[in-house]
This record gives C-alpha cells, sequence and structure tokens, in this order.
C-alpha cells in the first residue's frame, strides 16, 4: 500500500484514540451557551452534544458544511467537540482508501487505481458582540493520495493535469480547502443576517458540494455533472451576505472565478492577484426541519485553465429530503436516517473564442442514501450529464490544435453500493463497501467506450464520529 495512503489511515486513526484520552463526560449544549467553569479546564470531547438544529437559522449557526451552503436540518453531522473557554471546538472528517475499476467493452478506455480521497475540517465558535463568530478550515491530504494528478472515472472531464485536459478522470482537491471567518447577528427570533469571508472558500452557488453532502456520503467518486452543479466549492477570495427570515435565505456572493491550478499543496490566492471578478446569488427555501430547496445563478470570469477566453453562467436548483427515523441512541442521535437529492445544473459560455461554441449543457442527479439498523448503508447515484467533444481525445494528450469544444450528448450512470461500519477506536468508524457503476453512452460514444462501460469501487471508508 502506498505510504500516503498509510498516512492517511494513521492519521485517522491515531487522532480519535489522543482525544480519547482526554475525554470527559460533558453534557449538552447549546451554541450560544458558555460552559461551566469546570469545563474550561479540562476538554472533552463526543459526538453530539451539540442539539440537533430544527429550523434554517439554526441549521445555519451550525455551519457545518462547506462555505454557507445549507441541508434540511434534520441531517445528522458527526463530529468531535470540546470547550475551551469561551470556544466551542469541533472536528470532522471523512477519508476513503479505494481501489477502483473503470472499464469500456472494447478496453479502450478506463483503468485502475488504487488512491484515498480525504478531508478533515476544525472548526471554532464563540459568541462574540451582538453575534456568533466561526472560524472553519478544511484540508485534504489528495494531493500526494491521488497519485498522477486524477484517478479514473469513465465519461468524467474538467480541470487539467501536467497540461492537459482530464479526460475520463477526476482531480483531487487541494490541500487547503477552505479557510473561512463566518459572523452572524439574530435579528429577532425570527431572522439572521450572515457574513462570510475566505480567501480560500465556497461562494453561493448551488447546494452543499458532494464530498459534503450526506446523500453521497458513502460515495468514494465524484459525480459525473460536478463541473455544472458544484464545482465553486473550492474558490479564491470569497465574500458573503446573506439574510434569512424564517424558513427564506437570500445570499450574495463576490469571489475570483478561475478553478485551482495543478498546484494544490499551494496556499494560492496570494498569487497571480486573485482578485474578485465574478459574482452568484442564492435563493434557498427550507419549510420545515426534513426540506430544503436552492437556485442559485452566478457569472463565472475564466474557471477553466485551457478556455481562458471563455467565461460562463452558470445556474443550478436542488431540492433535499432528510427523513430520521427508527429508536433513539444514547447520544441523541437515531439509529436509521434517509436523506437525498435531486440536483439540476446547467452551463453556458457568455464570451468564448474561436476554440467553443456557445451551446449550454445540462446535468441532473438524484441521489438517495437509506442508514438502516445503525450500521447499515445502502445508496444510489442515478445521473444524465452532458457531455463534450473532450471526450474524444484520448486521454494524457493535449488539446488538437484547432479544436473547437461542443456538445456531445448526455451519458447516464446508474450506481448502487452498501458499506456497514465497525468501531476500530474510540471516536473512529471504517466501514468496508462496494459500489458498482453501469454506463450509457450516446451514439457519438459508442466507437470509443462501446456498449456496456461500467465500474467498480471497493473501499474501506474512515469516519470521525
Amino acid at each position: 500500500m502506498p505510504r500516503t495512503v498509510i498516512a492517511v489511515l494513521s492519521a485517522f486513526t491515531l487522532f480519535p484514540i489522543f482525544l480519547h484520552g482526554q475525554q470527559h463526560d460533558m453534557p449538552g449544549m447549546k451554541m450560544k451557551e458558555h460552559p461551566p467553569a469546570h469545563q474550561h479546564e479540562s476538554p472533552s470531547m463526543q459526538m453530539g452534544a451539540m442539539p440537533q438544529p430544527t429550523t434554517l437559522i439554526e441549521a445555519e449557526l451550525h455551519h457545518a458544511s462547506s462555505g454557507t451552503s445549507i441541508e434540511p436540518a434534520s441531517t445528522p453531522t458527526p463530529m468531535l467537540m470540546s470547550h475551551r473557554g469561551s470556544w466551542m471546538l469541533m472536528l470532522h472528517g471523512t477519508a476513503f482508501v479505494t481501489e477502483t475499476q473503470q472499464h469500456t467493452a472494447p478496453g479502450q478506455r478506463g483503468g485502475d487505481k488504487l488512491f484515498s480521497t480525504n478531508w478533515i475540517m476544525p472548526m471554532a465558535q464563540r459568541p462574540l458582540g451582538p453575534g456568533q463568530l466561526t472560524l472553519r478550515a478544511m484540508f485534504s491530504l489528495e494531493p500526494a493520495t491521488v497519485t498522477g494528478r486524477e484517478y479514473p472515472l469513465l465519461f468524467q472531464q474538467g480541470e487539467t493535469a501536467f497540461g492537459r485536459p482530464i479526460i475520463d478522470g477526476q482531480h483531487p482537491h487541494n490541500f487547503f480547502m477552505e479557510v473561512a471567518a463566518l459572523y452572524d447577528i439574530r435579528l429577532g427570533k425570527r431572522a439572521l443576517l450572515s457574513f462570510y469571508a475566505a480567501p480560500i472558500g465556497d461562494p453561493a452557488i448551488g447546494p452543499v458540494a458532494y464530498p459534503h453532502r450526506l446523500s453521497a456520503s458513502e460515495d468514494p467518486l465524484a459525480a459525473l455533472g460536478h463541473h455544472q452543479e458544484d464545482s465553486t466549492h473550492i474558490a479564491y477570495n470569497v465574500l458573503t451576505a446573506g439574510i434569512t427570515w424564517r424558513g427564506l435565505r437570500f445570499e450574495q456572493s463576490g469571489f475570483h472565478g478561475g478553478e485551482p491550478t495543478e498546484q494544490r499543496w499551494q496556499f494560492q490566492p496570494s498569487a497571480n492577484g486573485h482578485a474578485i471578478d465574478s459574482y452568484s446569488s442564492r435563493l434557498t427555501f427550507s419549510p420545515s426541519a426534513n426540506w430544503s430547496s436552492q437556485y442559485s445563478i452566478a457569472h463565472i470570469v475564466s474557471p477553466e485553465a485551457l478556455y481562458a477566453g471563455e467565461d460562463l453562467q452558470r445556474q443550478t436548483a436542488s431540492i433535499m429530503y432528510n427523513r430520521p427515523f427508527g429508536s433513539v441512541r444514547p447520544d441523541g442521535t437515531r439509529s436509521g436516517n434517509w436523506s437525498s437529492t435531486l440536483l439540476w445544473g446547467r452551463t453556458r459560455p457568455l464570451a468564448h473564442d474561436s476554440t467553443h461554441t456557445a451551446t449550454p449543457q445540462n446535468s441532473y442527479l438524484a441521489e438517495s442514501l437509506l442508514q438502516f439498523a445503525s450500521r447499515n448503508y445502502l445508496w444510489t447515484r442515478i445521473e444524465n450529464a452532458g457531455r463534450s467533444t473532450e471526450l474524444l481525445i484520448p486521454p494524457g494528450t493535449s488539446l488538437p490544435p484547432d479544436f473547437e469544444e461542443s456538445p456531445i450528448g448526455h451519458v447516464q450512470a446508474y450506481t448502487l453500493g452498501y458499506s456497514r461500519d465497525f468501531q476500530i477506536a474510540p471516536h473512529l468508524l471504517a466501514a468496508p463497501g462496494v459500489q458498482f457503476t453501469s454506463y450509457t453512452a450516446p451514439p457519438s460514444l459508442l466507437p470509443t467506450y462501446g456498449h456496456h462501460p461500467s465500474g467498480v469501487a471497493v473501499f474501506l471508508r474512515f469516519r470521525l464520529h
């Protein structure tokens, strides 16, 4: 097994064991309350110390996802928690060690690879002045654990590796996924004013991105529609302001539109003067604790390095549903949960050069994750993703001279998977799992991919709990 994969496993195994040595009993506490005096000196770590949100405003103050995106308030979030003085400290994270095999009938495309996708998020909150301050960061070792700057994923496209377009592969995330400060001010019981500032962060576009939304949390592979739906979850110099009234929220963001470069260890906002040049708006509606929906629209300046003259308009709409069920466990969570997402994303070129047409592309996704009998997970992901003529380029080669990218049709992907949790250390769960994907390609891609392209992923998932 590669040393980088071993490093990920060691980090996720040893950290909870260290915390267990620090543990003391701690009663549940509300976010805005100060802990008792004896807890100022003795930190404690456990899951479920924070009451489960029941409204949109409570879910926002939870800040358990990237950027300012929101899942339904009833969505459970496993995390470790501690108090130090007036600060509440939180930590959550996930790591997959995955062996995937992606194959086509003619044997011309695909491949197999052992790799790890992973992220960890430390967060700190405290009352400050009239509101609540949240400091949050997110890190990933994927620049080391996804070798060759990509892992195999049939029909995926977007970004570059070694200056060439990534075809049939997914790029790793940056080491710095987010560095952000959030400040929330309650305007009475039913309204909230929010601010978000991040040299690296997530602007107000789309739903919760696939690495962080619960309905995708057991799937180790990226969604095919990622670059039409939620690829802006790592952007530079993000400023967002939002206002919430009851179950309705409006946000406006400014950010730098260029996507991360291949130098994924760097703290990139200071390089090349990443000025704010793009903007987005998002409207969120959450009528109850189990439902959340959003519509967002963005003007993104030159997101892709290979098409520097092209700006994009991106629109997304999504509906998310979450339903806890089953018996109540000692930590206050339920033994079962059902989380689902319906998502549409659309990109349309706004300014294009001779290498591009202005035809929009649409992608659609339906995702559902069922947790049952406490430890078991069953999930599906169904996609209908718009693809372009980039897929006709042999993987690992440069763009041909005078190449003109244009839509080539939609690819359907049908995924089904299962995993089961095992407690392997204090505060650490491991779940072996497997998933299968069957693809259907449009006629124009059949000579390249054949009639029965497919993929399988066998993995071991680790999660702080």
